[in-house]
């Protein structure tokens, strides 16, 4: 089983910075990240993950963005040892001359723990801090995405592995091992080579997170490992299949590309403890603002229902109008777990359509466990609190997982994409 760390303000749970134990003070110090990320390698975990965005949503909710994340891990990576360091890149807002050297200074300074989660963005929001009027179409975007990491893998194989010769009689670099690549294409011009010698991993590793189908098709084609979404196992399920088809017919190993869904969990030395986590921060909500996203997702008027009371009845999916995915979740929701009203926007608040995991160390890692090669290669945790969440899985379910010897003890690599074979 593969782990990483989805790292997220105070929590992913989006009253979590309400909370009075809340870390919100310490958003912008880096000792705050330091330490989720010493924990997280406490627990062996194979990676902690920034996404990042580019422009700010809504300023009264706190706690979505604060530090650039490249920056915040370069600082991580002087404070572990182990751990794998991966941030969301954007092909719609940088160059892949940028991209590269930035990555490829990350993995010289980690010793080769960094990797990319490509990403095309999605917001005109994001588009207009970049001289765009709005976000390019979706076909366009991932034309140039595609294009983006042909030319970041180009750059990053421009030095030789023994290219540096550090001769100080004659030259620094062998000139016939550092390459041009000469790339002119539809979307970027590109002399090379780049101005980093190779990094420890040669490469960052490349994460990838598509849902739709040119999403999955950038995967198949160049991910190593992959962020995935889904509520249950049956969407868990469908989604690996796919994904592990058009992995095997862009040519390969399937097994090789590890698939890792969100996950949120609610850890408790009993159910009712568990349930009452999760409700502390669901009762932080600001309610009339959560209902209103409520009737955005259900096309229902949501304002009066009374929030610890059932769900009240909603037509088919066939029926709904709007955005089928996050309505499909939702019904999904409402059938494994007959959520109360307030339950519901806690569910979305943390989640959204991820994985919830509520119970014992015990249940949840039975849980966990029964996904492994049916729909998850491992799983992205996307704790609700910082850093109290992640300290109940590090120090509960961990030790579970490790003496069913179905997650790693230690660590046996001193690269994330070591951590990614083992």
């Amino acid at each position: 089983m593969h782990l990483n760390a989805f790292l997220y303000g105070c929590g992913h749970h989006s009253a979590a910075w309400r909370h009075p134990d809340s870390r919100v003070e310490d958003l912008g110090d880096i000792s705050y990240y330091e330490e989720l990320a010493q924990l997280a390698e406490r627990g062996k975990f194979d990676a902690v993950f920034f996404a990042d965005g580019h422009s700010v949503r809504d300023p009264a909710g706190a706690g979505t963005w604060f530090l650039e994340p490249i920056t915040a891990l370069s600082a991580m990576a002087r404070a572990t040892t182990h751990i794998g360091l991966v941030t969301t890149v954007s092909s719609t807002f940088y160059t892949p001359f940028h991209a590269a050297r930035m990555l490829a200074s990350l993995d010289h300074i980690s010793g080769g723990r960094a990797g990319w989660n490509v990403v095309t963005s999605m917001f005109d929001a994001e588009a207009r801090n970049h001289g765009m009027d709005v976000i390019p179409a979706r076909e366009e975007r991932y034309a140039r995405a595609e294009e983006f990491v042909d030319t970041a893998l180009a750059l990053w194989d421009s030095w030789d592995a023994d290219a540096l010769t550090l001769d100080r009689s004659r030259h620094y670099a062998d000139p016939a091992k550092v390459h041009s690549i000469d790339h002119d294409g539809k979307h970027f011009r590109v002399d090379g080579p780049l101005t980093v010698p190779r990094s420890p991993q040669g490469r960052p590793v490349l994460f990838q997170a598509g849902a739709s189908g040119p999403g999955r098709d950038l995967a198949a084609k160049y991910a190593e490992a992959i962020y995935a979404v889904a509520y249950d196992l049956v969407a868990a399920q469908s989604y690996y299949n796919d994904v592990k088809a058009r992995i095997r017919h862009a040519g390969r190993d399937s097994a090789t590309v590890g698939i890792m869904p969100g996950l949120v969990t609610y850890i408790g030395s009993t159910m009712d403890e568990a349930r009452r986590k999760k409700a502390e921060l669901d009762e932080l909500l600001p309610t009339e603002q959560s209902l209103a996203m409520l009737s955005t997702f259900t096309g229902q008027d949501c304002a009066a229902w009374e929030l610890d009371a059932p769900v009240p009845s909603l037509p088919p999916a066939a029926e709904f109008a709007g955005p089928q995915g996050r309505y499909e979740t939702i019904l999904r929701i409402i059938e494994k777990d007959a959520p109360t009203v307030r339950e519901l926007l806690g569910t979305l608040a943390a989640g959204g359509g991820h994985a919830t995991m509520i119970g014992t160390p015990e249940s949840i890692a039975d849980e966990m466990q029964s996904w492994i090669g049916r729909g998850a290669d491992g799983f992205n945790l996307m704790c609700p609190r910082y850093p109290d969440s992640l300290e109940d899985f590090v120090d509960q379910v961990v030790p579970i997982l490790q003496r069913r010897g179905i997650f790693r003890a230690d660590y046996t690599a001193s690269t994330l994409r070591g951590h990614l074979a083992g």
